[in-house]
């Protein structure tokens, strides 16, 4: 299972909520804290990768384009043995670089399931309304998982737990069913 998503939107803290532990990934309110691929073994069973987040980040441009070279090199050498967790800010909505992201992974035939974070920044009003937004912004299908998250309140937990699951039981299904 591979997390990425832009600069600070949250990958660290996903993963450090979605496995129960507070320091597992580093995190920080500086951007572009993650600057290598992190691989974390769960029950000896799969591995979670946190990668580096693209677009703005303080470092510079030579950084981010070793950051690209290493991010597309994992992706092109992976892509029937992962599932990609790509993760939108869902205050933010998808920028062009999320719209990017996504149709480089699509482009690579990665199974790709789609997590808006820091909901809890959200009013709940707003809440469905953007989430809509971003599904539209990502040109997602309906059928596409799209998983409203908070690594604060724990929103989403489960439901991305369970699409892990759906993966890890039968991969190859997975990868067919993104792919029609």
């Amino acid at each position: 299972m591979a997390f990425v998503g832009r600069s600070n939107v949250g990958k660290s803290s996903l993963l450090n909520r979605l496995l129960g532990r507070k320091a597992l990934a580093r995190i920080s309110s500086t951007p572009g804290r993650t600057r290598a691929v992190n691989y974390f073994i769960i029950n000896s069973q799969f591995y979670c990768v946190d990668l580096p987040g693209y677009g703005y980040a303080k470092v510079g441009k030579k950084v981010r384009r070793e950051w690209a070279r290493l991010i597309g090199s994992y992706f092109e050498t992976r892509p029937e043995r992962t599932r990609v967790v790509h993760l939108v800010d869902a205050k933010v909505g998808a920028t062009p670089l999320d719209v990017e992201a996504a149709d480089y992974l699509d482009s690579l035939g990665v199974a790709t399931t789609t997590v808006a974070t820091k909901l809890d920044k959200l009013p709940r009003s707003r809440r469905a309304r953007q989430i809509e937004a971003i599904r539209q912004q990502l040109r997602l299908a309906d059928s596409d998982p799209l998983i409203a998250f908070s690594a604060v309140k724990g929103d989403g937990v489960r439901e991305l737990w369970r699409e892990i699951g759906a993966f890890l039981q039968n991969p190859a299904s997975s990868l067919l069913a993104s792919s029609l």
